[in-house]
């Protein structure tokens, strides 16, 4: 998506061809339009680590221009609404009625009254997934909590508003969305109706602004229908997984856990996985409920070093993914196990939201043929269970010539097999752990490929000018110096 200065906007390919175009309003506040400012979203493919050319001018002839539509629900509040002429804006005072989004995978529903998430429907079966905020405080007593400290003073308590929140639902081909206004935290719940990765998750993202608390911190509460009893799972880093078990003779706060990358509960039939785009804190208090920390504001010091209290806060948003899997293997999941793994949708879910396609535009005052083209580096396709870590150029022993060496860091990612994986709509499929380099790279011969150590200060073998395939077992990072003839 694109922020543009008027509605009247036509989108090209590099080859001149017209592309589709969701235009959406941007806003100030609830109820504010910004002026002169719209939202453009372009549905297009990008190649891997590529570059894609897009044209956009300013043309009264648009009519690929699909323009979203809003609906407002004040629930009684008297605010004033200044729609534009380019969207549809429908007012509604007062109503208590629940409302979906929905695409092709799946179907949220929505509280008339809060605007957060009631339930999702994927595969022709429904799912209590609701969500919550919470507010929890700190101790009287002489320890409180501090920026190193967790010290609550009790069980969180429901966060209440002093108005209804404004709810603003906003709907169109590419993506819906419902942003719901409070006063401490804004959520918007996005649904995409795109092929792809992108359509079969929740993409949740809460600003939080707790400036006026005093040792207060504001937490998201997930509850679902899963039977998970007392197990969790966070990952350690994003590398792996690790079991968690509520324990309830410690205290609460004992039983929260980093979450640098995911979290997920899950039973014998279904998987919730809560994908994080900012290292937060965790724990599942309850079966069938993750529990996370938004932001924190205390006022004292808890003598561990810091010397101040958590006091600089800023307007903070927090971004998530919520992915919804259903197993397809009918056996009971070990809980107990030592290990546990993300699904290979999870594992593409929690690149497309920690690694995002960047924009780069450029300003041309009058049309000149394109300095920018496309670009592709790859002729083929990466196994999807393989992430590269890291692709650069070595330092030539000539600093005044080009280098014909590069480092190449790989990971082949772990996986769980037995959750579903029908319609994913990806571009890439799995090798058994096979990865062939001699034909990957577009217009380059490879000359050698050596195995170093993972800094490439050792060589662990000899450089190779005939094979070209390597074999890596999950959970491995190996690098390799590659030669180019």
């Amino acid at each position: 998506s694109l922020l543009v200065s008027s509605p009247r906007v036509r989108v090209l390919s590099e080859e001149g061809q017209p592309l589709a175009v969701q235009l959406s309003a941007q806003w100030s506040s609830a109820t504010d339009m910004v002026p002169d400012v719209y939202q453009v979203s372009i549905m297009t493919r990008l190649p891997a680590l590529g570059l894609s050319v897009l044209q956009l001018y300013k043309s009264f002839d648009s009519h690929t221009t699909l323009t979203s539509s809003v609906r407002l629900h004040l629930h009684g509040r008297d605010l004033p609404v200044r729609p534009r002429e380019v969207f549809p804006v429908r007012v509604i005072p007062a109503t208590s009625d629940d409302f979906c989004l929905d695409n092709q995978h799946m179907q949220a529903c929505f509280s008339g009254l809060t605007g957060l998430l009631q339930s999702v429907r994927r595969a022709g079966e429904e799912h209590r997934l609701s969500s919550e905020f919470l507010i929890y405080g700190t101790r009287s007593a002489k320890d409180k909590s501090g920026a190193y400290l967790f010290l609550p003073d009790g069980e969180a308590k429901p966060y209440a508003p002093k108005e209804p929140p404004v709810v603003r639902v906003t709907e169109g081909p590419f993506f819906s969305e419902v942003a719901s206004y409070y006063q401490h935290v804004q959520q918007v719940v996005r649904l995409y109706n795109v092929p792809g990765v992108e359509g079969l998750s929740l993409d949740v993202s809460c600003l939080v602004d707790i400036r006026d608390h005093v040792n207060k911190e504001m937490a998201l509460r997930l509850s679902t229908s899963i039977a998970s009893e007392d197990t969790f799972f966070t990952d350690l880093n994003g590398f792996q997984i690790q079991p968690r078990r509520f324990l309830k003779k410690l205290p609460l706060q004992a039983n929260f856990y980093p979450m640098p990358a995911m979290a997920y509960i899950q039973d014998k039939q279904s998987r919730l996985t809560l994908h994080t785009a900012q290292a937060l804190g965790v724990s599942s208090l309850r079966s069938g409920q993750l529990e996370v920390i938004l932001d924190r504001r205390l006022m004292q010091d808890d003598n561990r070093g810091l010397g101040q209290g958590l006091k600089d806060n800023k307007r903070t948003c927090n971004r998530f993914r919520l992915l919804l899997e259903r197993r397809t293997t009918a056996n009971k999941v070990q809980d107990s196990r030592p290990i546990s793994f993300p699904s290979l949708l999870s594992h593409m879910t929690s690149m497309h939201l920690n690694a995002e396609v960047l924009a780069m535009p450029v300003a041309q005052e009058k049309p000149v043929p394109l300095a920018l083209r496309a670009f592709q580096p790859f002729s083929a396709t990466v196994p999807c269970d393989f992430h590269i870590l890291n692709l650069r150029t070595l330092q030539a022993e000539d600093d005044s010539l080009p280098s014909a060496e590069m480092a190449l860091i790989l990971h082949r990612k772990g996986f769980d097999c037995g959750l579903e994986a029908k319609h994913l709509g990806f571009n890439c499929t799995t090798s058994q752990g096979k990865f062939s380099l001699g034909s990957l790279f577009h217009g380059l011969e490879l000359g050698s490929l050596q195995p170093t150590s993972l800094t490439l200060m050792y060589p662990l073998g000899a450089a190779s000018p005939n094979s070209t395939v390597i074999h890596m077992d999950p959970m491995e990072i190996a690098t390799f110096r590659i030669h180019f003839g």
